[in-house]
């Protein structure tokens, strides 16, 4: 089979296609056809090195699929043959072919695409948990950072569904349009954010960014607010990052993290089985920047480490 490989840590150029044996379904395991692989930050953390334990190189990223079960391993239920599935994977996506654990997978509704299936997957399931993470209510401010980007433009959705007042902050007019119809109520400018510009008075902030400006959107929260940090694609927070919760004590703010880690894989499926059909039903948006072949993965990370991402990047083998 083709795969992309990760040949060295470093930059996207060490990203080549090659030709490798295609694995087998072990026991309680499936082996999918794949018709599109997710591109996210954490394959680019992983293709650097940056993650704590990351794998030597050699290894094939991609941790999110679509596409059909072809061949089902010892214990599963062959009813999953030839059926159309969307699932997470430990690596391995980026590739023509990849085994998965029965247990994760999610059926497609019949009408979904495959390249749709992954531009909501682990996106839309990050945006679902940090909003439930943050107990958003209908009426609420929310500030979504990073809106643009593929967590920033599910939890837009997401959160104006829920009836909250979104303040979308992206880095373009043309982009803010997209994110006002995508459901944003406000967008800022997130040059201006970053700057300490951001006007106060959020009930939530929604937060796939972090970076050096973390504390400082603590003190945008109104009493009792609450801020969620889902990722880091502006960096880590500063180590006294905290400090600004202490400081404002009397206001009861929560902060917190959320990581898809932390939740337990039936709970997850249940909640994509849900994002499926709201997708399938009109209700929610897959929103996709770019479907690229898989021999232009180095393309693609390099297009995402560039911040040039409006959604999701798809490779599709």
């Amino acid at each position: 089979m083709k795969a992309i490989v990760v040949q060295s840590l470093g930059g996207p150029q060490n990203l080549a296609l090659v030709d490798l044996p295609a694995p087998s379904a072990g026991a309680g395991q499936v082996l999918i056809a794949v018709e599109a692989a997710g591109v996210g930050l954490v394959d680019v953390l992983l293709r650097q090195g940056a993650i704590p334990g990351s794998s030597a190189p050699g290894f094939v990223p991609g941790i999110e699929v679509a596409g059909t079960v072809i061949t089902v391993g010892e214990g599963v239920d062959r009813s999953w043959l030839e059926r159309r599935v969307f699932t997470m994977v430990t690596g391995g996506g980026y590739a023509e072919r990849v085994a998965a654990e029965a247990s994760h997978l999610v059926p497609l509704p019949p009408t979904m695409k495959a390249v749709d299936a992954v531009a909501l997957g682990v996106n839309a399931l990050v945006a679902e948990f940090i909003l439930r993470r943050a107990r958003v209510k209908a009426g609420e401010r929310v500030l979504v950072r990073g809106a643009s980007g593929g967590i920033g433009v599910m939890a837009t959705q997401l959160a104006a569904r829920c009836g909250a007042v979104v303040a979308a902050a992206t880095s373009s007019v043309a982009r803010g349009q997209r994110l006002l119809q995508l459901g944003a109520s406000q967008v800022l400018d997130r040059a201006a954010t970053s700057a300490g510009e951001t006007p106060e008075g959020f009930d939530v902030i929604l937060d796939p960014v972090a970076g050096p400006d973390t504390a400082s959107f603590l003190g945008k929260l109104n009493q009792n607010g609450r801020m969620v940090v889902c990722g880091a694609a502006g960096g880590f927070p500063p180590p006294d990052f905290g400090m600004g919760v202490l400081r404002a004590f009397k206001k009861s703010l929560t902060f917190a993290f959320l990581s898809l880690d932390s939740i337990a894989t039936t709970e997850r499926a249940a909640a994509l089985k849900e994002i499926f059909d709201s997708a399938a039903s009109g209700e929610l948006k897959p929103v996709i920047d770019e479907s690229l072949a898989l021999e232009s993965a180095s393309a693609a990370h390099a297009k995402l480490e560039a911040g040039g991402v409006f959604g999701k990047l798809v490779l599709v083998p």
